[in-house]
């Protein structure tokens, strides 16, 4: 493991915890964890205290998994552009085919050196966009836990990095040993959708824009099956102006917009509510637990049962 300057102690306890919970049938570890830094001096933590290890960048030369924790000072990587110098030279003490793990925005790393262009890769949600801008070459997934392409892995963010931990276990040393190790952790050796479930979308705010008393008019009818031809009346337009005025003004066509309403809604049904799947499907406007269903499974990767465990703790 390399930690870095800025280093949340959090997420570079995760693989020590993760991997030195595992052993084989006669309780023999079947990992060697080692933290190293690029320099060999202590780093300082996110929280407020300085790290210090055993180790310096030597350690990388022997590893056969490198894995990079989250940093929030991205300075050292002139974001965008190269590494900084000590930074390059720990790095290139890595043997080549050495299996190279990010996690969260650990891949800024792995990006800035190269080790992710061409590759699917993700990383925290809250910096995807800016991840996207920062290295093009990637294509980002931002709706994933994690992202396993072969000898590169990539993490979303803070406790995605225990799912991963935990995929290369049962990559390594299969099912049965990922399962003892994540009851030990008191974890879920798997779990349900991906990082699309936590992503924050909230309606976007009002405007002047002139769809915009058609679209308050929408959000308070979102139970309602209303047409476009509806929606064009309403907003006094006809429907090809209606839906270019409208794809301008809130980035999307009415259908799609609408689709995303409802599944704000239904999500806040979910969580604050204990309704059942079928009324929260007919009070967001899906109408059906299936077509509720369908349309979580393909935005948020879980189902509706799923996703009410996860934010309410419990299945109602």
């Amino acid at each position: 493991m390399l930690a870095l300057a800025g280093v949340p102690p959090f997420e570079l306890g995760i693989p020590s915890r993760v991997f030195g919970n595992a052993f084989d049938d006669e309780g023999r570890a079947l990992y060697e964890v080692v933290v190293c830094t690029a320099d060999g001096q202590p780093v300082d933590s996110d929280a407020g205290f300085t790290i210090a290890v055993a180790h310096g960048p030597q350690a990388l030369a022997t590893a056969d998994t490198v894995i990079v924790p989250p940093i929030h000072d991205l300075s050292e990587l002139h974001l965008g552009g190269t590494l900084s110098q000590p930074l390059a030279s720990a790095l290139a003490l890595v043997r080549a085919g050495t299996r190279m793990v990010s996690i969260c925005t650990g891949s800024y790393v792995l990006a800035a050196a190269g080790l992710l262009d061409g590759r699917p890769a993700t990383t925290h949600w809250q910096r995807a966009e800016e991840f996207r801008r920062a290295y093009p070459r990637v294509r980002v997934d931002q709706d994933v836990l994690f992202v396993d392409d072969g000898d590169v892995l990539t993490s979303a963010g803070v406790a995605s990095g225990i799912d991963l931990c935990l995929h290369l276990v049962r990559r390594d040393h299969g099912a049965a040993v990922a399962n003892r190790v994540a009851r030990r952790c008191v974890v879920p050796p798997w779990r349900d959708g991906g990082q699309a479930q936590f992503i924050e979308r909230p309606v976007p705010p009002p405007t002047v824009a002139s769809t915009t008393g058609t679209r308050a008019w929408l959000l308070d009818r979102l139970a309602d099956q209303i047409s476009l031809e509806e929606m064009a009346t309403h907003a006094r337009m006809s429907v090809r102006t209606f839906t270019r005025k409208f794809r301008d003004e809130a980035g999307s066509t009415p259908g799609r917009w609408l689709t995303a309403q409802r599944l704000e809604r239904a999500r806040d049904l979910l969580e604050n509510s204990d309704l059942s799947i079928d009324l929260v499907a007919n009070r967001s406007g899906f109408g059906t637990a299936n077509s509720l269903r369908q349309h979580m499974r393909s935005v948020l990767g879980t189902s509706p049962n799923a996703y009410r465990r996860t934010f309410r703790g419990t299945a109602v």
